[in-house]
């Protein structure tokens, strides 16, 4: 096992929200080729492929790249850690089905709550259990805090876009989708993404720890989740057919890189931060990302409110409260 040091806070946290800052670029990256293609699956298979790609380069050419790579093969077969870390990428493949298959019923908005609640709690659970590099943290009442109150910042600084996709919703189906039962199951597969996320950083973490470098996790993570999509997309293809030809515009293949850094610095972060507070700083990034490209490049139906702003700003507020090193009985009564 390499022993890295570890970052402090005040160094660690501003990298986290860097790593969230390119969520919402990938996003409108694979969202423009899923539209290009005319299949999301596709799109994820073609963002998953050139991040492979890129952390080849990367493992071959860095000297700390080739280090991890030597070391991958003998800590999977000494079982350092538990064999299925491995496949923590299956993970980042299960949230592009997600959102590949429900934003258009649910609605960027709605998405975007479902998958921040699930990760939010699931970074709660998995601090307290210890399963990340970082250790057991404990489930202090200022935590829990700053956990509702991200998810509710998040709902907020979403909510004037909550409108427009029920509404066409409603109009591709003839209104009758509006009922908010028929919302339930599609509601359930972001959760469930949003949850194993956390999972999938103290995984990664762990791994970064016995292999050295980051690098060596991204690139197993990616293998696993290239394996998966191209696995789902032979056997679309196979029932539907392939999508439209890969367009010659080169900022289309950039979903990939975004998708490395975000990736590796969790990888990293986790274990100077803990899962929860990485978390935290990877949403308070995606939500000033969202909103820097709504203002600078805004999409048709962008919607910037005062509640987008002050619901962003409100998130920042909640996740140092839930990250300062409160002394211990500071909140007890």
């Amino acid at each position: 096992m390499t022993h890295t040091p570890r970052l402090p806070l005040l160094a660690g946290l501003p990298l986290a929200v860097g790593a969230g800052l390119a969520i919402p670029v990938q996003g409108r990256i694979n969202g423009a080729l899923g539209a290009r293609l005319n299949d999301g699956i596709a799109a994820a298979v073609v963002s998953f492929s050139t991040g492979l790609i890129l952390m080849i380069l990367i493992s071959l050419v860095l000297p700390k790249g080739r280090a991890g790579l030597a070391k991958i093969v003998p800590a999977v077969r000494n079982r350092a850690f538990p064999p299925v870390y491995v496949l923590a990428g299956g993970i980042g493949a299960l949230f592009v089905f997600a959102q590949s298959f429900t934003v258009g019923l649910l609605g960027v908005a709605l998405f975007t709550v479902a998958t921040v609640t699930g990760q939010t709690v699931s970074g709660l659970l998995v601090d307290r259990l210890g399963i990340g590099p970082a250790g057991k943290k404990p489930v202090t009442g200022i935590r829990i805090i700053g956990c509702v109150l991200t998810i509710a910042a998040v709902a907020w600084a979403v909510s004037p876009r909550f409108a427009a996709p029920a509404a066409a919703s409603a109009g591709a189906s003839g209104g009758a989708a509006g009922g908010p039962e028929t919302l339930l199951l599609p509601l359930l597969l972001p959760v469930l993404a949003g949850f194993l996320m956390s999972f999938q950083q103290a995984m990664n973490g762990t791994a970064t720890v016995h292999y050295g470098t980051p690098i060596a996790a991204t690139l197993v993570n990616f293998v696993a989740g290239t394996v998966v999509l191209w696995t789902a997309w032979g056997i679309k293809v196979a029932v539907a057919g392939p999508g439209s030809p890969l367009p010659g515009e080169w900022w289309y293949y950039l979903g990939g890189p975004m998708g490395c850094v975000f990736i590796g610095l969790g990888a990293l972060l986790v274990r100077s931060l803990g899962v929860l507070v990485t978390g935290l700083g990877m949403i308070a990034g995606q939500l000033l990302g969202s909103l820097g490209l709504d203002l600078l490049v805004p999409a048709p139906g962008t919607i910037v409110a005062p509640a987008t702003v002050l619901g962003t700003v409100l998130t920042l507020a909640a996740i140092i409260l839930a990250t300062l090193p409160w002394p211990r009985g500071a909140f007890r009564r």
